[in-house]
């Protein structure tokens, strides 16, 4: 996962996130997928909204999971509930908080409104669903395996947005729902600025155990982080990129950022 880190220092860095739980690493795929999904969406060209379909499909399989959506009601929650005790604190805004508690209620409301597995609507869409079927194989949608498909992508693109609009809105309140946590999950990392000698940073977790990393480095450094962690170790390995022998070590010394992030 890449992202523009908050507060980037003179010149630019890539952002590497490392989710240290299965709850975080479906919630930063979910978001991944839910970004190609609006690019693709505002695009013209008939190849541009079959990835917007596809990457549809794509967030059906990966927020599938039983729990997701008990997870993010129940994080929304704790989140509400910490935010009003801060009511009291002269050096908060109150507006500034009804804005942030209204935003976490509205996505809990939507969230909490949505009935069965996400998206199962689409689920029961046969014709959908076809088409998923014949997604999974390569070069399974060509126009002589699904000629109604065919047909639709010749639609005009005004007509392909509305529909594919149509169908992403009830996938909707997911998006929502994971955006809040994992913005409140970002901002809650400390940043602190580290030394990888010969390519090599090796440290013991601190006490409560993180949920992510986010490690930032200068762009113009020509390697890639390689992150290791469990609740004895960390340690990460700066590589040479691809295209280079597999697993080289980049061995000069490397400047990084890294922030233990935790909900």
């Amino acid at each position: 996962m890449l992202h523009n880190p908050a507060q980037p220092k003179a010149g630019s860095v890539i952002t590497y996130e490392y989710p240290l739980n299965e709850r975080v690493r479906t919630l930063l795929r979910l978001e991944d997928l839910y970004d190609r999904v609006s690019f693709f969406l505002d695009k013209e060209s008939a190849h541009d909204h079959h990835a917007c379909l596809t990457g549809m499909f794509e967030i059906l399989e990966v927020a599938s999971r039983a729990d997701l959506k008990s997870d993010l009601l129940q994080e929304l929650d704790r989140q509400r509930t910490f935010l009003e005790a801060l009511r009291s604190n002269p050096a908060i805004s109150e507006e500034k908080l009804d804005g942030v508690v209204g935003e976490i209620d509205r996505a809990f409301a939507n969230l909490h409104a949505t009935s069965g597995k996400t998206g199962q609507g689409l689920r029961e869409n046969e014709w959908l669903m076809s088409i998923k079927q014949r997604a999974s194989i390569p070069g399974g949608t060509s126009e002589f395996d699904l000629p109604s498909y065919h047909h639709w992508l010749h639609h005009p693109a005004r007509r392909r947005r509305e529909d594919l609009a149509g169908w992403l809105q009830p996938l909707l309140p997911v998006h929502a729902a994971l955006s809040i946590v994992l913005r409140v999950l970002r901002e809650s990392g400390r940043t602190v600025s580290l030394m990888a000698f010969q390519g090599v940073y090796q440290q013991t977790p601190a006490e409560k155990p993180a949920q992510m990393l986010r490690l930032a480095l200068a762009d113009e450094l020509p390697c890639v982080p390689e992150i290791s962690a469990n609740k004895y170790a960390l340690n990460v390995r700066f590589l040479l990129p691809e295209g280079v022998q597999k697993s080289k070590v980049f061995e000069q010394d490397v400047p990084f950022e890294l922030a233990f992030c935790n909900l």
